[in-house]
């Protein structure tokens, strides 16, 4: 199969294929005598593992180390769930971060009248926190 071929029903696009190989997460493929990619079923099934672990949100390197123990008959799933475990940790974070990040946006937007005056809730607290005002501003205006 070429890197078309691969691209088409692994859903990842050619260009990824090419550089998951240049990263060497994906072993280099064999070449035909033309020079072109030459992909086998089990590299088609590391592309569809790479697809899925990026979809869960897996970074490359999670996805290099999962690679690995995939390959492993020796492996101990207890490393695989360490893995898993820890990326749900970093999850959490990022979503407590966005909640906040949502929270604090949601309250300034209901404070800021949206009209046309120019005073403005959302405007001052982004000045405050940058601890710049524009001119003309001083800080109990």
């Amino acid at each position: 199969m070429n890197i078309g071929q691969a691209a088409s029903e692994t859903g990842v696009s050619a260009k990824m294929i090419r550089y998951y190989e240049s990263i060497n997460l994906l072993k280099p493929s064999a070449r035909s005598d033309a020079g072109y990619r030459i992909y086998t079923p089990p590299d088609l099934h590391a592309l569809h593992f790479i697809k899925r672990s990026r979809t869960l949100g897996f970074s490359l390197e999670q996805i290099r180390e999962l690679l690995s123990l995939w390959q492993n008959d020796q492996r101990a799933s207890a490393d695989v769930k360490s893995i898993a475990l820890a990326h749900v940790a970093e999850l959490n974070a990022r979503i407590a971060e966005l909640t906040a990040m949502r929270d604090t946006l949601t309250q300034l937007a209901g404070s800021c009248h949206g009209d046309g005056q120019p005073d403005c809730p959302i405007l001052q607290d982004l000045g405050l926190a940058t601890g710049q005002r524009p001119a003309g501003k001083s800080c109990c205006s």
